[in-house]
């Protein structure tokens, strides 16, 4: 294992954060990755990586025993909130035999951690876990190998317990972990690899256990990007352009310049000014007198779905399979709609921020994003820099939700720093925060379906309209399907602001119009809409999923709209088969909508922390109440006018519902799979559904507004 101080403590923060890999040890906040280089969408093609890089099959890469039995673990997740934090110790802890209060975190830092692409995609625990417990158990079975010869006794007496190897028929005869290793590398590794534990051997997995980083977020300690000082800092406030469409054509920071304390650099189009108080710098950047031109797109939040509905582009066909004009022939009912979604921004808590200090041509960079090794790559590759010259490590990020996976501010500061050889702070304002995001893709589904009259779907037609494809797979058991994507071409790109993930991008629309269309259906057939969902189903694990959601929320079937107010949707997402059922109240005066009881049941194989993962469905339950009620970006060409929360609605407590109940169904002989992102999906469809339920208003766009609601009752009114 790696050589270290024999002093597990957390490091210091010294002069200039001179920090070494052997003492530097923080309990910090963790598909295809891609890297930009550019604001400008015909411009964001992915990067090639300097290197391949694997996560590591050296256990060493993983772990550090110390004398003491402290268990050091490095991992490539960051924290920011979803709950590594605690899970991965949960599966080391049982993988090792040790105590969970005996394992400290370091994670996200280039220097000390094993190689991950980036946190996204729900794949902490359904991927990187599997890699991590492999060493673990890798990991025991040497140590107890060496205990074995140390001890001079049978391999088959050899028990582990908290860290301390023993002789089960002597038990007097032991020895720890920590005596073994002593903090250091072990060169000893096994020819056939262990197993890891069955899941009847766990005892940390399993339990609900409370977060580790929650009394230090609670009490105001925990240390973000922007919070963390360093000796000489300057703070950095950067030129932005009034447009993502424009050029910079002339520029005059000669006002700046006389300003006492403040420096102006530039390279190329990246202009910014320094001071030590940001306040002052701010105020530096409104003296600077700037012209820019270029070709306007005229696209705006009204437009585009027209756009994209009309945009060239290349036809993919997805999911095929028998025939569209027998499925329609079969059909008693054909069933024709189209959904429209507009741009949602990420709105973390914590705006992109990110500290650089050069020292020599190494530099140290503390950036507030998803994927520090990502990072790294492109600092090296912009910069023509060797890997091993540069660390970035990202400390608790607050929020990311995807929009932290692009790192703009990470690659600003870098540039700015080596220019006034100081270190910098750069941290987004709010309205930087809202123009440099790269937003969930605006949407355009189409979807023509048939049924029979015996209320089966024989017929299923959608396509979707150059946004993620992921979450368009139909789920139904329907004999003649097809499901077309178009796609840009590349390097001429439909979309006329920046898009990127967010919390499982493209699902959540997807999965709105699916859902939406199927209770068109169910509505169509005079079926009630879940007994119309599980009529039309073959996968035993969705059938699982929604009687359980039905038993849990007390559902009674009825014809829909009832009036009771309650919908529900469902779909796959990162592994897991997920289902929500709410019950809402429509002011039919007002259009408002209040969310009064929601129910998630999911089936996400074995559950690590069912604590962890309650938490996130209720996360996944209050941020999509944002994206199916008000969140909407206002735009015009390139120029993004919502700009913060007073004119980009987030769900406020008052919304969300009284009660939030989770199902987990046991799972535990299962591989583990993602409960970051699963319920999500389903709350703009839920929602949709349970508008019409109680109102007779079927709502085609999201948001799903006062005013659309009631443009909704009144159209259904007639």
């Amino acid at each position: 294992m790696k050589k270290r101080s024999k002093n597990p403590e957390l490091a210091t923060t010294k002069s200039r954060l001179d920090l070494k890999r052997r003492d530097f040890f923080a309990l910090l906040g963790g598909g295809v990755a891609v890297y930009l280089s550019s604001r400008n969408p015909s411009e964001l093609l992915a990067l090639p990586l300097i290197q391949q890089r694997e996560v590591p099959e050296d256990f060493n890469a993983f772990l550090t025993i110390y004398e003491d039995g402290t268990v050091i673990c490095h991992v490539g997740k960051i924290e920011m909130g979803q709950g590594p934090i605690t899970s991965l110790p949960q599966q080391v802890a049982d993988e090792l035999d040790v105590s969970i209060e005996s394992i400290k975190m370091v994670m996200g830092d280039t220097a000390t951690c094993s190689y991950d692409a980036g946190t996204w995609g729900s794949l902490t625990t359904r991927e990187y876990s599997h890699y991590l417990r492999a060493a673990c158990a890798e990991a025991r079975a040497v140590l107890i190998q060496l205990a074995v010869e140390h001890l001079n006794i049978s391999p088959e007496n050899a028990k582990v317990k908290d860290g301390i190897v023993f002789d089960a028929s002597k038990p007097e005869k032991k020895i720890s972990y920590g005596w073994l290793t002593k903090g250091e590398r072990i060169e000893r590794s096994m020819d056939e690899k262990p197993k890891v534990k069955d899941h009847t051997e766990f005892y940390y997995v399993g339990q609900s256990l409370l977060r580790a980083d929650s009394r230090l977020k609670v009490t105001g300690e925990a240390k973000y990007t922007a919070d963390i000082p360093m000796e000489g800092r300057v703070y950095a406030k950067v030129l932005r352009p009034p447009s993502h469409h424009v050029k910079l054509k002339t520029v005059d920071f000669s006002e700046a310049e006389k300003m006492t304390g403040v420096e102006v650099i530039r390279d190329g189009d990246l202009i910014a000014v320094l001071h030590k108080l940001p306040d002052i710098a701010e105020r530096a950047l409104g003296t600077i007198k700037a012209e820019y031109t270029g070709d306007e797109n005229e696209v705006d939040d009204q437009s585009i779905f027209s756009h994209l509905l009309t945009a060239t582009g290349d036809i993919r066909e997805r999911e095929k399979a028998g025939d569209l004009e027998a499925g329609e022939a079969q059909a008693d009912f054909i069933v024709e709609s189209e959904f429209h979604d507009g741009y949602k921004a990420h709105a973390p808590i914590e705006p992109h921020a990110a500290m650089a200090n050069w020292e020599g041509e190494k530099v140290t960079v503390w950036g507030s994003c998803q994927s520090p090794f990502g990072a790294q790559d492109q600092i090296a590759q912009e910069l023509g820099m060797a890997l091993e010259d540069v660390r970035v490590i990202s400390p608790f990020v607050g929020g990311g939700f995807g929009g932290k996976i692009y790192h703009p501010q990470v690659m600003e500061v870098v540039k700015i720093a080596r220019l006034v050889n100081k270190p910098v702070l750069l941290a987004y304002t709010r309205e930087e925060e809202f123009f440099m995001d790269f937003f969930r893709s605006a949407a355009a589904i189409r979807i023509r379906s048939g049924i029979t009259e015996k209320g089966l779907i024989s017929l299923w037609d959608y396509k979707h309209y150059f946004f993620e494809a992921r979450g368009s797979d139909t789920i139904y058991n329907v004999p003649n399907k097809l499901t077309t994507s178009y796609v840009a071409r590349r390097g001429s790109p439909v979309q006329p602001l920046p898009t990127g993930a967010w919390r499982a991008p493209g699902a959540n629309s997807n999965t709105f119009a699916r859902e939406s269309h199927i209770d068109i259906m169910a509505a169509k057939a005079e079926i009630d809409p879940v007994e119309f969902r599980l009529r039309n189903l073959a996968d035993e694990k969705m059938i699982a999923v929604i009687e359980a959601l039905k038993a849990k929320f007390g559902y009674t079937p009825a014809k829909g709209p009832s009036g009771r107010g309650i919908g529900m949707a469902c779909g796959t997402d990162a592994g897991t088969w997920v289902a929500v059922m709410i019950a809402v109240k429509v002011d039919i005066e007002t259009g408002n909508v209040q969310a009064i009881k929601a129910v998630v049941s999911q089936d996400m194989g074995m559950c690590v922390n069912p604590q962890g993962s309650i938490i996130q469905a209720e996360g996944c339950v209050t941020m999509g109440m944002g994206y199916a009620l008000s969140e909407d970006i206002e735009f015009k060409g390139g120029d993004v006018i919502s700009s913060n929360f007073d004119n980009y609605q987030l769900p406020l407590f008052s919304w969300t519902p009284e009660v939030i109940d989770t199902v987990i169904l046991d799972r535990m002989d299962e591989p583990p799979q993602g409960g970051g992102e699963p319920a999500i999906i389903c709350m703009g469809g839920a929602l949709a559904n349970a508008i019409f339920d109680a109102c007779g208003a079927r709502l085609h766009q999201m948001p799903m507004t006062p005013e659309r609601v009631l443009a909704g009752i009144k159209l259904a009114k007639g």
